[in-house]
């Protein structure tokens, strides 16, 4: 399933003024740039290069799974941003979780995220 329109970076110029104007930074993995932005909410692009893969279908496919995997992310961004993830070449390999590993990670670096990272394996147990 796709991300809502509304939610999706469209117009070409919207992405270069993210890559010229705003912040950028990278991992293994992917390459992250954003900047704040006058609408109501955040809106993500994703940007699959030819270098990448010389076949849309592929390029179109990493798209798609950079999607799945910014999706649980969406109700905690804070703030209003405009978002350009970049596929970098190690990106073709890898699978769902380790995309979305490194998609949090970076927000989370950048401070893009508003809450504080779930601690796993506790639990609230409370005696009545």
């Amino acid at each position: 399933m796709a991300l809502k329109r509304a939610v999706r970076l469209r117009n070409n110029a919207d992405f270069q003024r993210v890559r010229k104007q705003g912040r950028s930074t990278t991992s293994r993995l992917l390459a992250v740039a954003w900047m704040s932005n006058d609408t109501a909410q955040t809106r993500i692009g994703f940007v699959v290069g030819k270098r990448i893969s010389k076949h849309a279908v592929r390029r179109n496919y990493i798209k798609r799974i950079l999607g799945e995997a910014i999706r649980p992310l969406l109700p905690e961004l804070s703030g209003h941003w405009d978002v350009v993830i970049s596929a970098r070449s190690q990106a073709l390999s890898a699978n769902l979780q380790e995309l979305s590993q490194d998609i949090e990670s970076i927000l989370r670096r950048v401070r893009l995220l508003s809450s504080p990272p779930p601690v796993k394996g506790l639990t609230d147990e409370r005696s009545n």
